[in-house]
């Protein structure tokens, strides 16, 4: 039997085929394939052609027909609301079971699709396993959306059916769900004819005859659903990440792909068995949340946990201790920020000695970069293996990791360590040359992908196309650029095009700027990701009035950041602008965004040559200082 990282990684470069059908073995199929991997498909290769599967039978049923139906499905852990609920897989089995009924009732069928736009309750994800059950495709959207983004997202989804809640639930605040869901609909073409609402006692709304009907009252009068099967290529869901053009990217995830590598990882990367309590902090409304809150986990049987909090404040910074702690965490993934958070509140590590964390193996990060001294402080703090690994919304599972289930690896600080099986990463030059080692590079995956990753984006193949395979012939372009060391451990650097990462979020500074360009005083503005020690990046905008605009700049300031509120959402983190003169440009009118940024961080930057007035920069040198950027004001 294969053990080492090596021996795996080498097969599943070389052998595919072999690697992922003996890890496909493990779950149910209605009907095997013809071929795990289809070459000719396009416009790219395509994994398991031919086969049956169900994502909800396998997540559910076939723990329940094994005999471990008594076993905690899910933990539902809320410090904002104060309540907890443990919910066994016999139980969410059947509650799956009849909202999968509900949405059958409502004329949902195979290949249609579903928005779920919900807080971090259990109907979350009871909601994406009933779509799963029949067929339906669901696409979540994160509640910290404005109206306005969920509209884009209706209108390109094209559902007949929302489901929601009433209401979402921040530490400060009721974020009242109904009213976003009411105005998206008005602003949205296509036109959807159902909604669900989850009521919960912190708000009432009205429901529009029709059109509105409750989650509980549906529920009660179900018929429960049973599971459909589907070609192991039909999409299971869609989920939306940010583009630079402000259009989203809709990234399909097929079913039979999906389930391989979800149920692949549990074990390989983090080490997890099934009956093994499992904590991902994420909200589902992410591509983590999809993964590892609810696929990943349900999929190996192991306990899943929704959390409904913060790191701090919910009391206090020792909020993910307790949960730990209480529910016998195994493993913790989380975001850098969310101990960034941790570590600013309680620098000591006072909380953490209040609580036995010796249930705990491994802590992983992911989102964004993990800066050492956040890592350092996590290790030395836990006393555990603390793991930073890399991948993104369209992949759906880790690109590069240290794999603890295969081999623990050496870990250096700042690398999300090797490439996991399946992932042919390489760096290329702009003219498609491979680098050599601890050469900056363009990071690309080299065709086939393994199982998971997008097969396209939703209704547009050609989008896919050129965003991501256009660029070098046979390859996948990440977006972002880095290098290898000499022992093949990837370092990620920046990202190539205008999405910054805000606290494990993506956002794209082209979108936000459009929101600025709307406002009628302004005649031009940029947007960059400055540095920042909590969230990782934030957004900063630079804007450049209409001559003749005579009013005060503050006013002008709070209006911008609160068009961004509205058309985007808190989400965007948008906080900080300033008036200037005028903006940085090369000869042939590019922003120069990169120096912008480079000069906000203080970081070495050299004068482009193409710059068309270098006077320029000294000007935004000197706007970002009265912000307290580049160096000191």
């Amino acid at each position: 039997m294969m053990t080492t990282y090596n021996e795996l990684y080498r097969q599943s470069i070389t052998d595919p085929e072999s690697f992922w059908a003996n890890a496909a073995e493990e779950l149910h199929w209605y009907k095997k394939w013809d071929q795990v991997l289809d070459l000719d498909a396009r416009p790219v290769p395509r994994w398991f052609k031919g086969a049956e599967i169900n994502t909800c039978y396998n997540a559910l049923d076939r723990h329940v027909e094994s005999g471990r139906g008594e076993q905690i499905a899910l933990i539902y852990d809320s410090p904002i609301t104060d309540q907890q609920r443990k919910i066994s897989y016999n139980e969410l089995q059947q509650q799956v079971a009849s909202f999968a009924g509900v949405l059958k009732k409502h004329g949902a069928k195979k290949g249609d699709r579903v928005i779920i736009y919900m807080p971090m309750i259990p109907e979350a994800a009871i909601a994406m396993l009933a779509c799963a059950r029949i067929g339906a495709i669901h696409s979540v959207v994160f509640g910290g959306f404005a109206a306005n983004e969920l509209a884009t997202r209706i209108d390109d989804a094209k559902p007949d059916i929302i489901v929601s809640a009433y209401c979402g639930m921040e530490p400060n605040r009721v974020v009242q769900y109904k009213p976003l869901i009411d105005d998206a609909i008005s602003q949205a073409s296509h036109k959807v004819s159902t909604c669900i609402l989850k009521k919960r006692s912190q708000t009432t709304c009205e429901l529009i005859d029709g059109r509105d009907f409750d989650w509980d009252e549906e529920i009660a009068a179900s018929e429960p659903a049973d599971c459909v099967p589907v070609a192991a290529t039909d999409p299971l869901y869609i989920l939306y990440t940010s583009g630079t053009t402000g259009q989203p990217k809709g990234v399909i995830r097929d079913n039979g792909g999906h389930a391989v590598a979800m149920h692949w990882s549990m074990k390989n990367i983090y080490n997890i068995e099934a009956g093994d309590v499992y904590w991902a902090a994420s909200d589902v409304g992410w591509v983590v949340g999809h993964s590892y809150i609810v696929y990943g986990p349900l999929l190996k049987g192991c306990t899943t946990i929704m959390y409904e909090g913060k790191p701090v404040g919910t009391p206090d910074p020792g909020a993910f201790w307790r949960v730990i702690s209480e529910h016998k965490v195994k493993v913790l993934f989380t975001a850098p920020t969310a101990f960034r958070a941790i570590k600013k509140d309680d620098p000591e590590g006072e909380y953490l000695k209040k609580y036995d964390l010796s249930c705990m193996d491994a802590l992983f990060l992911a989102g964004e970069r993990c800066d050492p001294d956040t890592l350092f402080w996590a290790r030395d703090k836990l006393k555990k293996p603390v793991v930073d690994h890399w991948w993104q919304t369209e992949t759906g599972w880790a690109i590069a990791a240290n794999p603890l289930g295969i081999e623990p690896m050496e870990i250096k600080p700042g690398s999300p360590s090797v490439a996991m099986p399946g992932y042919d990463v390489q760096i290329l030059s702009e003219q498609g040359d491979e680098m050599s080692a601890g050469e900056m590079g363009n990071i690309v995956i080299k065709l086939p992908m393994p199982p998971s990753c997008l097969p396209s984006l939703w209704g547009n193949d050609q989008r896919f196309i050129d965003a991501y395979l256009s660029s070098y012939e046979g390859y996948y372009l990440t977006g972002d650029a880095g290098y290898k060391d000499e022992d093949g451990y990837l370092w990620i650097m920046s990202r190539t095009d205008d999405v910054i990462n805000v606290a494990g979020h993506r956002l794209s500074t082209g979108q936000m700027e459009e929101v600025l360009a709307g406002h009628a005083d302004i005649a031009e503005c940029a947007v960059i990701g400055v540095a920042d020690a909590l969230k990782g990046q934030m957004p900063l905008g630079l804007i450049v009035l209409k001559s003749g605009v005579d009013r005060d700049e503050s006013d002008i300031v709070k209006e911008v950041v609160q068009r961004v509120r509205d058309q985007i959402g808190p989400v965007a983190a948008f906080k900080i602008a300033k008036v200037v003169k005028r903006l940085p440009k090369t000869r042939s009118g590019k922003l120069l965004r990169g120096t912008m940024v480079s000069i906000a961080d203080g970081s070495e930057w050299k004068m482009p040559a193409t710059i068309d007035d270098p006077a320029i920069l000294d000007e935004i040198t000197d706007a970002l200082q009265v912000l307290g950027y580049a160096g000191k004001s």
